[in-house]
């Protein structure tokens, strides 16, 4: 290590040479704290104004972040909070502010209750850069490397997607009654003791640790309705994800952040204890939305953190009035705005991505009384087979920044290859929303002017467009129908129907016709049309017809945004009763009514007969509940399907 004398040797010879400044400092550790300076990430918000805040010293914001840290990292058996520190463990600790706090008072100390973790400094690394996010995943977690491109490539080990079956909700005296459990239902109950183990547990397993990060950050560009998230996470993995997918406060709001209204610990490097009632598994992903938190247990796989907030604001925002949609959305040039609703595989991000017009989102939505609004603050894109061609934006957004999951890559160049499939196929990218570049920041919109139904009907009997009415956009959007292709053991292939409620079933907390009647509602309210739209075959099921052409399907979605197609004259069609237009600009006239492409029309009655029995059988289990005065909103819903006579 230089002395201060070899230093200033050194800046005196400079001098001597060129008369050069030199550096005043007496160490190489306080040379190297000039590198950096502080500053704050945040999500760009576009032309928005700023609100007023009150500005703290930066010894008191400190303060109060690591108090309120510790406090959300107490363990409820011992009554207080760990010890938290800022920085990284493995730099010098040089008069970093500690935080303790202590929830109970107690006259004697109770020393034999001390644990090793309450005798130890927990460090807080709080909202770290992604360039911080970057050091942290490629020195410390196996797995994390710098790609061709700039983006992080990271594992999530096992678990490579969600864990639906071991999603668990706290059955209390107030989710008991609004909450939809049962058959059909996403909600798998949990008692209060349980989740507090799991939670104790999760607490006590982020203690032991040296280093946490946590990450404070908001849900919701609507500013009169933002939620405050606190994610605290093992891994600078889970810290760089939820950085990108939710919005980024800058340091005015960091400063007024305060205490989180919901908390996600992310143990998920650690199991949860098999014998613990409810427990299947020795995963568990656990909401409380009583105690307003969320644990992870058994599973690193990020999308987990999101999904669970999406239920969360599933929960809160209709508490609200205001509808929570699992559902792309872009703007015209003009202000009109098009929800695009849809299962994997309809081109919901596809169709909702336009060059000529602007993305508000591609996921997660607010319909609110001051128009829409994007929950997230990034994207989180598939990457199987991923090209440039097909999807040049999601293409161009894989850059530094960026977190790829589960990818698979050159080991000398380290270009990723999007077709191996070795880790597995639900490779994904999670980057910031201004990665896009015909963003819409910040990202709302006024009251949507078209809601657009996505189904890849593999069986071929759905017209190609349908103007819907309100009752029958709310039948299809409960069932949330398309088909998907799946092989049989003899090698032949044929189509197999798929339903998930309000096209999110896995997502929602109350049942599917609350949401369905807002949605209709507010489709009243603001004039807004409904269509169902089919993206998938033509001219017979898989294996007879062909799927019809996205240049024909983009068409169709022009006349929709451009309302050429309500003026169009409408034929209604047997057994569904949708509407279909006579003729679109651009797509061949005799496609529009399936019937027509049918060689064999005797089969085609019979297919049609055949998924309108499916649609039926799968509306069953929302029958049961009475909407509207009298029951008369159901009435109307299941007026709206299928008509089949059993003659």
């Amino acid at each position: 290590m230089p002395t201060s004398e070899m230093l200033a040797k050194v800046g005196n010879h400079d001098d001597e040479e060129g008369n050069r400044p030199t550096v005043r400092v007496q160490t190489i550790d306080e040379l190297h704290s000039l590198q950096r300076k502080r500053s704050a990430p945040s999500t760009p918000k576009g032309n928005s104004q700023q609100t007023s805040f009150l500005t703290l010293s930066e010894e008191e914001r400190s303060k109060m972040q690591l108090e309120s840290i510790s406090a959300s990292l107490a363990s409820l058996t011992r009554g207080s909070g760990p010890k938290v520190v800022k920085g990284d463990p493995a730099r010098r600790f040089e008069g970093s502010r500690v935080a303790h706090i202590p929830h109970h008072r107690h006259t004697v100390a109770p020393t034999i209750a001390v644990s090793d973790s309450a005798l130890k400094f927990t460090h807080v690394l709080y909202n770290l850069s992604p360039a911080e996010l970057y050091e942290q995943a490629i020195k410390y977690e196996k797995g994390s490397f710098l790609t061709s491109t700039g983006a992080l490539a990271t594992l999530s080990g096992a678990k490579t997607g969600r864990c639906p079956r071991d999603k668990r909700v706290v059955k209390d005296a107030l989710t008991e009654h609004e909450l939809w459990w049962g058959k059909g239902s996403p909600n798998i109950e949990m008692d209060e003791h349980s989740f507090m183990v799991n939670r104790e547990r999760a607490v006590d397993y982020l203690n032991s640790l040296d280093k946490v990060f946590v990450n404070d950050q908001f849900l919701n560009w609507d500013p009169k309705n933002k939620i405050k998230v606190r994610i605290v996470s093992a891994r600078a993995y889970h810290s760089l994800f939820m950085h990108n997918m939710c919005i980024r406060p800058s340091p005015e709001e960091l400063e007024e952040f305060g205490t989180p209204d919901f908390t996600i610990y992310n143990a998920g490097q650690f199991p949860c204890n098999r014998y613990t009632r409810c427990m299947t598994s020795s995963t568990s992903i656990d909401l409380n939305l009583a105690r307003k938190e969320m644990v992870i247990l058994g599973t690193q796989y990020a999308g987990e953190m999101k999904k669970g907030l999406f239920s969360v604001m599933h929960y809160l925002m209709p508490k609200r009035q205001i509808l929570s949609l699992h559902s792309g959305c872009n703007m015209g040039k003009s202000g009109d705005v098009a929800l695009f609703f849809g299962l994997s595989g309809t081109g919901k991000t596809t169709l909702s991505t336009d060059h000529n017009r602007y993305l508000i989102g591609d996921d997660e939505h607010c319909w609110s009384e001051s128009g829409v609004s994007n929950i997230e603050g990034g994207c989180y894109a598939k990457c199987i087979d991923l090209s440039q061609e097909n999807e040049p934006d999601i293409w161009n957004a894989i850059k530094f920044g960026t977190v790829l999951e589960n990818v698979v890559f050159d080991d000398h160049f380290r270009e990723v290859d999007y077709s191996d499939r070795s880790v597995t196929e639900n490779t994904r990218a999670a980057y910031p929303i201004e990665y896009i570049p015909n963003v819409k920041l910040p990202c709302v919109g006024p009251h949507p002017k078209n809601v657009i139904l996505l189904a890849c009907d593999a069986f071929g009997v759905l017209p190609p467009v349908s103007k819907l009415s309100l009752s029958q956009t709310m039948y299809h959007f409960i069932s949330g129908y398309t088909a998907l292709v799946a092989g049989t053991e003899e090698g032949v292939k044929e189509p197999q129907a798929t339903f998930s409620a309000c096209f999110g079933a896995a997502f929602i907390m109350l049942h599917p016709t609350k949401y369905a009647a807002m949605l209709s509602e507010k489709m009243q309210n603001h004039g807004a049309t409904g269509w169902l739209v089919n993206t998938g075959w033509s001219g017979g099921s898989y294996g007879c017809g062909s799927r019809l052409k996205l240049s024909y399907t983009r068409k169709i979605i022009d006349a929709i945004h451009s309302g050429s197609l309500l003026e169009a004259e409408y034929n209604k069609t047997e057994i569904f009763g949708l509407h279909i237009p006579s003729e679109v600009d651009g797509v061949p006239s005799e496609i529009l009514d399936p019937e027509n492409t049918w060689s064999d029309k005797q089969a085609y009655k019979e297919t049609l007969l055949k998924l309108a029995k499916l649609f039926k059988k799968n509306f069953e289990t929302f029958t049961d509940y009475q909407i509207g005065e009298n029951n008369n909103l159901t009435e109307e819903i299941l007026a709206a399907g299928p008509i089949i006579d059993e003659a």
